[in-house]
């Protein structure tokens, strides 16, 4: 694909021509409105599409003058695959309309706020993992029993709380819960002491299903808009004590930090890859043919708030035992419908390799290992004033797709 030089993209620009990703943006002189990332720019769709540049492919402006991309969702992957086969078509050759537009439709980056992309519905956070969900058990049910006795049939799940979930650079505060201390008969209130990241990503549902009918495996792709950097604080003293017997709440639902950037389920369609081998065979609604996992490489970072910034994490999205394909059909099995603006967050991405681990609990081993910075501190757990940032990226060949970042500072308990 040739690279027109008047946008001037550099070779390990996340956001290259064969990227283009979604998200919501405004400006001092623009509301919030529809955007495309495409180097250091974003393409102002509802200014394009004012223009009538979309008019022959039937998308209203209405669907990115609006402060969500749900509208433009609902227009199906038809729609999707012709928006974006023209932006490629412009972005790729000289004197566009697009370049011909660029004062008018073309906003830098760093003049804009960006917003929560879409309006999300339901969040349903996964547990498919088998590293993390190994390295888990073995701390609190020991090498035996690590895997708890389902885990290898299904996909493991628990529904969360959309209404904390937060766009990236939006700081939050350490929460507060019921804590068991150590040695104590009775519980304290108390902020929490573990506060943990945990390294996800999170597909965007950009088709509904019919409530009563499951969505089949194959059929899964068909309802993925794009994907997403997801951070699910936990705060793991709070969510030990109260997760028997059902599990996560006020450990978890207090915030949920995400990337603003959608990349699209097409610009990743190179990076599937075969994920591990499933022993025993699943179910039959849960077999797979073809090659479902995606080779995303992850980072995480921490950064004291004296201190210099320290990747801390290095991991890879194609570790996963349950793909998002299987995922989905668990999820629906039941009758359970998908709604356009849902999130289904993979669970907490781990590798096998030291300091491949997504989360604190994991690289500190519970606190019993801190991690040794830089800087001559250490950490067991996330502390008042660290930023964690994540980031991901695809690259193969000449192609590279990176989802930005998804960056969070900690605040002390209010």
């Amino acid at each position: 694909m040739p690279q027109s030089p008047w946008l001037n993209i550099t070779d390990n620009s996340d956001f290259s021509i064969y990227n283009l990703p979604y998200g919501v943006f405004s400006t001092a002189t623009r509301r919030p409105r529809v955007g495309v990332a495409i180097g250091e720019y974003i393409i102002d769709m509802a200014a394009v599409a004012g223009r009538g540049k979309f008019h022959d492919l039937k998308v209203p402006l209405e669907v990115f003058e609006a402060s969500s991309l749900n509208a433009f969702m609902h227009l199906g992957r038809a729609r999707w695959k012709a928006v974006r086969q023209r932006l490629i078509q412009w972005v790729s050759q000289e004197n566009s309309p697009l370049e011909q537009l660029k004062g008018e439709c073309l906003i830098r980056q760093s003049e804009a706020r960006m917003h929560l992309p879409v309006q999300i519905g339901d969040y349903t956070d996964f547990y498919a993992s088998e590293e993390h969900a190994t390295n888990v058990g073995t701390m609190f049910r020991g090498k035996e029993n690590a895997l708890v006795s389902n885990w290898k049939h299904m996909p493991i799940a628990y529904h969360g709380r959309a209404s904390s979930i937060v766009i990236s650079a939006t700081d939050i505060h350490r929460p507060k819960g019921q804590i068991m201390p150590k040695d104590a008969e009775t519980p304290a209130f108390a902020a929490s002491q573990k506060l943990d990241f945990e390294l996800e990503m999170a597909a965007v549902i950009g088709k509904d299903s019919e409530l009563g009918h499951p969505v089949l495996t194959e059929e899964a792709e068909d309802h993925i808009f794009g994907f997403v950097l997801f951070n699910d604080w936990s705060a793991r003293d709070i969510q030990r004590w109260e997760y028997v017997p059902l599990g996560p709440f006020l450990g978890k639902n207090f915030a949920s930090s995400i990337s603003p950037w959608i990349v699209p389920l097409e610009a990743l369609q190179a990076f599937q890859t075969d994920g591990p081998e499933q022993h025993p065979v699943p179910l039959p609604y849960l077999q797979k043919n073809n090659p479902r996992n995606f080779d995303i490489q992850l980072e995480v970072s921490l950064q004291p708030e004296q201190g210099e910034k320290q990747i801390i994490s290095r991991t890879n999205f194609k570790h996963m035992y349950w793909s998002i394909h299987q995922q989905i059909a668990h999820h629906t099995v039941n009758g359970c419908n998908l709604r356009v603006g849902d999130l289904l967050a993979s669970g907490t991405i781990s590798g096998k390799a030291t300091g491949s681990q997504g989360s604190m609990l994991e690289l500190s081993w519970n606190g019993e290992q801190p991690l040794q910075m830089n800087s001559g501190i250490h950490r067991s757990f996330v502390e008042d004033g660290d930023t964690i940032c994540m980031t991901g990226f695809a690259r193969k060949e000449n192609i590279h797709i990176g989802f930005g970042e998804v960056k969070t500072k900690i605040l002390p308990a209010l």
